[in-house]
């Protein structure tokens, strides 16, 4: 019970994490009318948008490419690091000036378009720094401190996002305080969604371990559920005018009743037992492993733990390139095979599908129950059968569902196989990627590299960032429409459901019944 329930609010940051990405869903075509359309008849305020916009995308390229040029010295140390990160940055600079900079400077459709998936995604921006910092603030702050510095990031972009007119406190244009807040919100997510797991890894017993992280998936998506729910009641106060000018703020704001109560039962959880002796700090530690395996495995494990630890903040290719690859590619994956599309704008592929707004929030209603109903089938199957099989099972279903709701746009069958073939793509990726791919990142990493999952949630969200960047541009370009109706962005995903399962296959190790110790052992071989 003390695991389960120190379990159950380390989970809440994965339900935080799950109501911020969804929240989106129910605001999408709101925050189009609100922030992006009056800029077409608005020439004084599309020209202020537009500078602001094009600083907001530079700072951002600055500080991803400073992140992954640190991830560079953390892996191949000063000298190699400073060439690695050097090619990085220009790298970024090329594709900033030559995709962006030059080409950016009138507002065109596919500005405009940029602009509106840029606002709806901003938050992924703050996922990635989140994600590239949290390994830094695990080792300063540790799991538990990180987690209330996430929780009370939570609430301040719920507030600022909701009323983003009050909250500008630097005198920008709105849309651009809006995107500030739900970056900062971003930041807290990407922490939590690297802490979450990490924390329950350490503090559960290997023959539960899966189950208890698949938990935080549990938590993921039941906070998508609420959110859908909570968007759809919203929804129903008022009509689409009341919506577009004041519904969508009550949606930002709700967040901040979770984030608070999470905020408050972190003080009554106790710190992860490996940072623990990590600090020196071995009778606290041992106090906790009394209460986690009890007083006859304890030593054992605190032993264990401690020979793990000799290698402390050891370099990330001190077991060689593959981990990391590993580790990077699984949350690449995760994200390319297009789950955010479906998360992140359900309604708007409801309303492609010939669905009222009302409607479509109620559709996202049964995603968000479908997606609950199997993640749980993987909680209780993923102890049981592996983390492999379910994973190979859920990229190749992934990948039929997306060819067939492609085929049902291109050939505008919009009917019953379309919502099927969603509904499918879901419940596959529920069962595996959803859930599995967070049980191995939490248990692939030995303890002396544990910071460099840091490398891979980063990753992960950098993949986010494009998918959802761009659905928009290739979902709403005239060209491509015309040509596939709508079909050609789900026939890519679909492709990369098939490659995930096949990456899966020849390279992902098995990490079921092993102790993370054990993993450090097997990555030496």
């Amino acid at each position: 019970m003390f695991i389960i329930g120190i379990t159950l609010v380390a989970t809440l940051g994965g339900l935080l994490f799950g109501y911020d990405t969804a929240v989106i869903s129910g605001a999408t075509e709101a925050l189009k009318v609100f922030f992006v359309t009056p800029l077409e008849s608005d020439s004084v305020l599309a020209l202020q948008v537009l500078g602001e916009y094009k600083l907001i995308i530079s700072l951002c390229f600055i500080v991803v490419s400073l992140l992954v040029s640190s991830f560079m010295f953390r892996m191949y140390g000063k000298q190699k690091g400073i060439i690695y990160s050097a090619i990085v940055v220009l790298i970024g600079v090329v594709i900033w000036y030559t995709q962006f900079w030059v080409s950016v400077n009138e507002l065109t459709e596919n500005t405009l378009n940029s602009i509106n998936g840029f606002t709806i995604s901003s938050a992924i921006i703050g996922c990635i720094i989140g994600g590239s910092i949290c390994g830094s603030v695990s080792q300063k702050l540790g799991r538990k401190r990180g987690l209330i510095l996430a929780a009370f990031l939570f609430t301040i972009s719920a507030i600022g996002s909701a009323m983003p007119e009050m909250m500008n406190f630097f005198g920008a244009s709105t849309i651009s305080a809006f995107i500030f807040y739900r970056i900062i919100g971003g930041i807290g997510v990407g922490i939590a969604s690297m802490l979450s797991p990490m924390y329950i890894a350490e503090i559960a017993p290997a023959k539960y371990r899966g189950r208890l992280v698949s938990g935080n998936q549990f938590a993921i998506v039941f906070g998508m559920l609420v959110v859908y729910f909570v968007n759809y009641s919203i929804a129903l106060n008022g009509d689409a005018n009341w919506l577009n000018e004041i519904g969508w703020r009550y949606m930002f704001a709700s967040e901040t009743i979770p984030a608070v109560f999470f905020l408050v039962m972190l003080y009554f959880v106790p710190e992860s037992p490996r940072y623990l002796i990590m600090k020196s700090r071995e009778k606290e530690a041992e106090g906790v492993l009394n209460k986690i395996v009890g007083t006859v495995q304890a030593p054992k494990l605190l032993a264990d733990i401690k020979e793990s630890l000799k290698e402390n903040n050891a370099p990330w290719l001190t077991f060689g390139g593959l981990i990391i690859v590993i580790g990077v590619l699984l949350s690449v994956f995760q994200q390319f095979v297009g789950i955010n599309v479906v998360l992140y704008y359900a309604a708007e592929i409801f309303r492609n599908l010939g669905s009222s707004t009302e409607v479509a929030l109620y559709q996202t209603i049964i995603v968000g129950a479908i997606n609950l109903i199997f993640t749980v089938l993987a909680i209780f199957t993923v102890d049981k059968f592996g983390r492999k099989p379910l994973m190979i099972i859920g990229g190749v279903g992934m990948g039929i569902c997306m060819f067939s709701l492609g085929a049902a746009f291109y050939l505008n069958q919009m009917g019953l196989f379309a919502l099927i073939a969603m509904l499918g793509y879901v419940a596959f990726f529920a069962m595996s990627w959803g859930p599995v791919t967070w049980v191995l990142l939490s248990e692939i990493f030995p303890n002396s590299i544990r910071s460099a999952m840091s490398l891979a949630v980063a990753a992960q969200w950098m993949a986010n960032m494009v998918v959802s960047w761009t659905f928009p541009m290739m979902n709403d370009n005239s060209w491509l429409t015309a040509q596939f109706n709508h079909g050609f962005t789900y026939w890519i995903y679909g492709v990369m459901g098939i490659l995930s399962a096949v990456f899966v296959w020849k390279l992902v190790p098995e990490t079921k019944g092993r102790t993370l110790e054990d993993m450090q052992k097997l990555w030496k071989k």
